[in-house]
């Protein structure tokens, strides 16, 4: 079964790439860290099963991203119905345990996958088709049993759409600094602040976000999970020098009020698992 060859993956080894020039000659850069879900070696995988596995890629590659990625970079966004097809080749769960979607795999499989659809030359569709990759990992390192299945199944899928956000307007690398805060009121966490540069942040149904709960520095930071819709939660999107076809959006929180339920592991330890995300 397709899925099954497609379903064995895993990465620890982020492999960064250059592949061949993009659409218009632009160079392009392949974040292979960001497209799968654990660390580690997660099930045996065989030599048989390696190469099954990359000749139905080769396929999905050739015919179904080769002949648009050139018009996608033109419109500067990918058809939104290729999360499904990826979800159902089994690419979107490569690294997250099976009893949530995902499935087992290797490093090497992973430079495969990272290979492989490199060869669209556009960084861009990377980033977007697997934004899953960097927004899933907390929800399933400090969610609760509830979180996971409620969260990852349906992006696994392709049925959703995860991202993340922590860059913010005044900067991106000073985690311990960052400045959009959430007060807990009630049942709800309400809040306030701007995230930059987000992957996914127009067409994203859950973000995760990083948010300041407590006192200023590391100790502080807490994840929340923003659900599409929610009042208060508004995006704007941006234009790039490159990565074109990547929805890219500003994210804005006015008040916005999120369900207490959606914090990520406990209040103020958000830091060490942004860090075990950033560290894969």
């Amino acid at each position: 079964m397709v899925t099954i060859l497609l379903a064995r993956h895993l990465s620890r080894s982020g492999v960064l790439r250059p592949a061949r020039a993009g659409p218009r000659g632009r160079r392009a850069v392949i974040p292979c860290a960001a497209m799968t879900g654990l660390t580690g070696l997660t099930g045996v995988i065989t030599d048989e099963e390696r190469a099954a596995f990359r000749a139905t890629l080769r396929r999905f590659v050739d015919r179904e991203l080769m002949p648009g990625v050139e018009a996608w970079e033109e419109a500067a966004e990918f058809p939104v119905d290729l999360y499904l097809r990826a979800g159902e080749l089994g690419l979107l769960g490569i690294g997250f345990p099976e009893e949530y979607g995902g499935s087992p795999g290797d490093s090497i499989t992973t430079i495969h996958l990272c290979e492989e659809i490199a060869r669209t030359g556009s960084g861009g569709l990377i980033a977007g088709l697997f934004s899953h990759g960097i927004g899933l990992p907390p929800v399933l390192n400090l969610g609760s049993e509830a979180q996971k299945r409620r969260f990852i199944p349906e992006v696994l899928a392709g049925r959703k759409i995860s991202a993340l956000a922590i860059s913010e307007p005044s900067g991106g690398s000073d985690v311990a600094n960052l400045k959009t805060t959430a007060r807990l009121d009630g049942d709800h966490y309400v809040v306030h602040g701007a995230k930059m540069f987000i992957t996914s942040g127009m067409r994203a149904d859950l973000v995760t976000v990083a948010v300041r709960t407590g006192p200023a520095g590391l100790g502080g930071i807490s994840l929340l999970v923003v659900e599409a819709g929610t009042p208060g939660f508004t995006r704007t999107p941006l234009k790039k020098m490159g990565w074109w076809c990547s929805d890219t959006a500003a994210l804005y929180f006015d008040e916005c009020r999120v369900p207490a339920e959606n914090l990520l592991g406990e209040e103020n330890a958000g830091f060490l698992g942004i860090m075990q995300n950033f560290n894969r």
